[in-house]
């Protein structure tokens, strides 16, 4: 749905393209529906979804959630910050918003979770950083 990467190309919008197979999804490795993507489009710098893509058994099931975000302008960091129940093939959503906020981090960002990330003690307070940095609390459990 929404604009392909090349159409939008051809529009003069700069886009960066997120991409989850579903074979690195929990749920559709679980059901053996490993075949499929889900790829979304933002615009770059601003995390906007300009178009999407969902292939696999249940994405009609998924496309919602994105059909969602685009009419309502919301992007890839708001649906970061949406509960997604585990193990679902929608995980993979979330997934790729996750990687759109990786992209995020300024060099002390990154430079401050990797020196506390190792640290067991100290991982509330990398998470609550990241939290008030405005990143999903599930990315922040990830890398914090």
């Amino acid at each position: 749905m929404g604009m392909y990467e090349q159409e939008a190309r051809e529009r003069g919008i700069e886009v960066d393209t997120f991409h989850r197979p579903l074979s690195e999804v929990d749920r559709a490795l679980i059901d053996g529906e490993s075949e499929g993507f889900v790829k979304v489009h933002v615009k770059r710098g601003t995390g906007k979804i300009i178009g999407a893509t969902i292939v696999g058994r249940h994405a009609g099931e998924m496309v919602s959630e994105i059909s969602l975000a685009m009419v309502n302008g919301l992007g890839l960091k708001a649906l970061a910050n949406v509960i997604h129940p585990y193990p679902t093939q929608a995980e993979a959503i979330r997934q790729v918003s996750d990687m759109y906020n990786r992209t995020r981090l300024t060099p002390f960002i990154k430079k401050v979770f990797f020196l506390l990330a190792p640290s067991w003690t100290l991982g509330v307070t990398t998470h609550i950083l990241a939290v008030s940095l405005g990143f999903s609390s599930s990315f922040a459990t990830q890398y914090g």
